[in-house]
């Protein structure tokens, strides 16, 4: 897989910025050859450290009804169940032999990642991951559209508008 390297333009051509892309660049891309370029828009790291502390205000004002949920546990438990339930995920399914075998693989799954959803249902299990949100993993567009719905789930799931989970959240910060 090639690295992404930051580049510079001279007025001529593109030329690694620094050395440390430049060694990327000389270890990740073949002399010669040709290679497309698009400009990337870095994600905002007020809205990314903002949406930490929606999720984190959401997590502190769950009903009490949810206290004893394993995605109630911490904010980041919380973040990761709502990615999945918002559709922000990957998803594995498998068929076993028995509905006990099915119940006893989602167990050692649950086990296995804390923040995973894993659904036994008759002999089949689904196991749900969260797509990660790290700067380097979701581009700006996807990250916000997650953002978006995620905050929109939140906000339901405690009973409020997203636009006052944001209020109460940068008062917060």
């Amino acid at each position: 897989m090639t690295r992404p390297v930051n580049a510079k333009w001279n007025g001529h051509a593109f030329e690694p910025h620094g050395d440390y892309h430049l060694r990327i660049a000389a270890a990740d891309y073949e002399d010669g050859r040709i290679y497309r370029i698009a400009p990337v828009e870095d994600r905002s790291y007020k809205s990314h450290n903002h949406y930490f502390a929606c999720v984190s205000e959401a997590w502190k004002n769950l009903p009490e009804e949810y206290a004893m949920e394993p995605w109630a546990q911490s904010p980041e438990h919380l973040r990761k169940y709502a990615l999945i339930r918002t559709g922000f995920c990957s998803c594995i399914e498998t068929a076993l032999a028995t509905q006990s075998d099915a119940a006893a693989v989602a167990n050692v799954l649950r086990v296995s990642d804390p923040y995973c959803v894993a659904v036994a249902e008759q002999n089949a299990v689904r196991f749900y991951r969260a797509k990660s949100q790290r700067m380097r993993a979701m581009e700006k567009e996807e990250f916000q559209q997650s953002k978006d719905a995620v905050l929109d789930f939140l906000s339901k799931l405690i009973g409020t508008d997203t636009t006052t989970l944001q209020q109460q959240a940068g008062q917060a910060a």
